[in-house]
């Protein structure tokens, strides 16, 4: 089975997030393919936020500045949990923004509030550094 192969999936969410964004590194996670992505092998980023969120909107500039530096190592996201509510709760998220670092299929680390763009990078940074998961 060819999915089974990390590689595989690693580049099938790439293709993905690719076609989806077009030049815009941040994909639009949806139910149909959250799984897909945060089990892609590669670290995922998810911004969980809402239309109505002032805080939500006043990191979008942040979450597009990390996205651009760390293109092609991380997967950005994100998910409105209007919309998207049943994935919010799976993962106990109660306040937005809230910022979380997915890692084959599980989170490894989470920020929440509009905490800032250094804060943000070394949540990404940890990520990256093959650090376990850490229990919320």
């Amino acid at each position: 089975m060819p999915d089974a192969d990390p590689t595989n999936q690693n580049e099938k969410a790439r293709r993905m997030a690719m076609m989806k964004t077009g030049s815009n590194p941040i994909v639009s996670l949806k139910s149909s393919d959250f799984d897909t992505y945060i089990k892609s092998g590669q670290p995922v980023f998810v911004d969980f936020w809402a239309e109505w969120c002032p805080p939500c909107k006043a990191m979008e500039p942040v979450i597009e500045r990390l996205a651009n530096r760390y293109s092609g190592k991380i997967i950005f996201g994100k998910l409105n949990t209007d919309e998207e509510s049943e994935i919010a709760t799976r993962y106990d998220v109660m306040s937005i923004p809230t910022f979380m670092v997915f890692k084959n299929g599980k989170p490894l680390d989470t920020a929440i509030g509009a905490v800032g763009e250094v804060a943000l990078d070394r949540l990404i940074q940890k990520s990256m550094g093959g650090s376990g998961a850490i229990h919320r």
